[in-house]
């Protein structure tokens, strides 16, 4: 209790359980954490010091430590979606998604994103900042591709250089390039 007698543990409403998994696929592990309202955060790489400050994270944000729950009824979804994705067998996440990690323009273009940019296509860094009404802000697109707590689902490795480039990416140059291959907007790397 601080010393206006407010304690936290008397409001649940201010805290939220996260549950997590993680999947193997052909870019490498992921870990999927979810919360009520839908999935919340994709993290690439997520070998054990991955996880654990990712979970470290999440918990600080939700004032829960999240608890890994693989069979949660979304979770078990998300993993169904993303092994078909992987397998070129769908082209779109239907799953709810929770938005609470990100906000304000960086949320505006995120939505814009996994909205008005299908799989199989491509968008400019500075064609996005003129969607959501702010010509000439395509760096801080770029930060909002960055600050992306949901990698892959909201498709942040489809924004691409104007003059060609594949631009940065939070999981790695050639795992963007990876996803782009498999969505067909590339050539399959030859090693």
């Amino acid at each position: 209790m601080d010393g206006h007698g407010w304690d936290e543990r008397r409001e649940p409403e201010k805290r939220q359980r996260v549950v997590w998994t993680v999947v193997g696929t052909d870019i490498g592990p992921l870990l999927l954490a979810a919360t009520h309202e839908g999935l919340v955060n994709v993290v690439f790489h997520a070998t054990e010091s991955v996880r654990e400050r990712a979970v470290k994270r999440l918990a600080s944000r939700f004032g829960e430590q999240p608890v890994e729950e693989p069979g949660s009824p979304l979770l078990a979804e998300a993993i169904r979606q993303f092994t078909a994705y992987f397998a070129g067998e769908r082209h779109d996440f239907e799953l709810p998604l929770d938005w609470s990690l990100i906000s304000g323009f960086n949320r505006q273009v995120l939505r814009e994103l996994a909205s008005g940019v299908p799989y199989g296509a491509v968008v400019g860094y500075g064609d996005l900042a003129d969607r959501v009404g702010r010509p000439g802000a395509a760096q801080a697109v770029g930060a909002a591709m960055g600050a992306n707590p949901l990698p892959v689902v909201v498709p942040c490795h489809r924004v691409v250089e104007s003059g060609g480039g594949l631009g940065g990416f939070g999981g790695g140059v050639e795992t963007k390039r990876k996803l782009l291959a498999l969505e067909g907007v590339l050539p399959e790397p030859l090693f």
